[in-house]
Formats: C-alpha cells, structure tokens, sequence
C-alpha cells in the first residue's frame, strides 16, 4: 500500500480583497440610493393681513390687507415651474381665508381649511402629504407658533405687531435639521 499523497489545500488569496471590494460596491449603491431619496419640504408660514379696527371678534381684512392678499398672491400664484407652491392651509379665521382668497382664485387651488387647535397636526400632515414640495400655511397667533415649532422643533423669532407682512421661510429636509428664514413682502 501506497502511503497518502501530500495533499495541499490552496486558498484562495483574493478572496478577502473580493469580499472588501462588494461590501464597499453594497455600501455605495445603499448611500446612493439614500441620496436619492432625501427630500427638503418648504412651509411658508405666514400671518393674516391686517384686519379692520372694530369690535367684532372675527374681523375682516383692511384695505391695506386687501392690497397686501393681493401681492401675496402674485408671488406665489403661478401654478408651474419654479416658484410654485403644491397646497394651501388657512386657519378657519375670516382673516386667513381672506389672506388666502386672492392666491387661490389665482392658482386654482383649494386650499385646505383648518382649526386652530388642530396646528400641530396640520404642520406633521403638510410634511407628509407635500414631502419635497412647497407649502403655504396662513395662521396666526398662537397656531402659527405651534406650527413652527412642530416644524423647527424650537420657538420661531418673535414677531412684533408693527410686522403683519412677515414670511417664515421653512426648509425641512428628510435627513437633518429645519432651517428658518423670515422676510417681509
């Protein structure tokens, strides 16, 4: 009888760098794929226009909030393209739907009524049914400070009452921190 060959088991000396080489191939296609899906939603909020001196608890808009409901409307009332915004939320205020009014007759879009007890729902439903897009949210007092802090997860900048034409500019992005602009139309 034949005493047992030497047998030698070769291993494969690639086979570590073949592994780091798809592992590092997996990780790029799930960063890329993460990259493609991350989205930044922007919330206009903005205030009421002014409201004609009176005693009546729901006033209607002044003249000078009728001028400025209509300068609103001509920044954001085209329908498509860049500068377009993908749904309005107004408070059931008479002041808000009258804010609202001209944009809506001028984009055509129905804009989606609220309470003001619902603020913080309305800032989580815009982020989750307008994920990527533009929306415009008319409120004020303390609606429109839940609605910011819903969205930012901190108190907006305080806005005097010499300020009725603010804009908070809100970028939420999917992945990261909400950024807050304000400005003056």
């Amino acid at each position: 009888m034949e005493p047992p060959a030497i047998t030698r088991h070769r291993r494969p000396f690639l086979a570590p760098l073949w592994l780091i080489l798809v592992a590092g191939v997996v990780v790029a296609g799930v960063a890329w794929a993460f990259y493609l899906s991350a989205t930044t939603t922007v919330v206009f909020l903005v205030r009421p226009v002014e409201k004609d001196p009176g005693s009546i608890d729901d006033p209607p808009v002044s003249p000078e909030g009728e001028e400025r409901a209509q300068r609103l409307a001509r920044m954001f009332g085209r329908t498509a393209g860049a500068g377009g915004i993908d749904a309005i939320y107004e408070s059931d205020e008479r002041r808000a739907q009258q804010t609202a009014a001209p944009l809506t007759q001028q984009s055509h879009r129905a804009p989606v009524v609220f309470k003001a007890a619902e603020a913080r729902s309305v800032a989580g439903r815009a982020l989750h049914e307008h994920r990527g897009g533009a929306v415009l949210i008319i409120a004020s007092g303390a609606a429109l400070s839940q609605i910011g802090q819903e969205l930012t997860g901190a108190a907006l900048p305080p806005a005097s009452p010499d300020e009725p034409d603010l804009i908070y500019v809100i970028s939420v992005p999917s992945v990261g921190h909400a950024n807050v602009v304000r400005f003056r139309f």
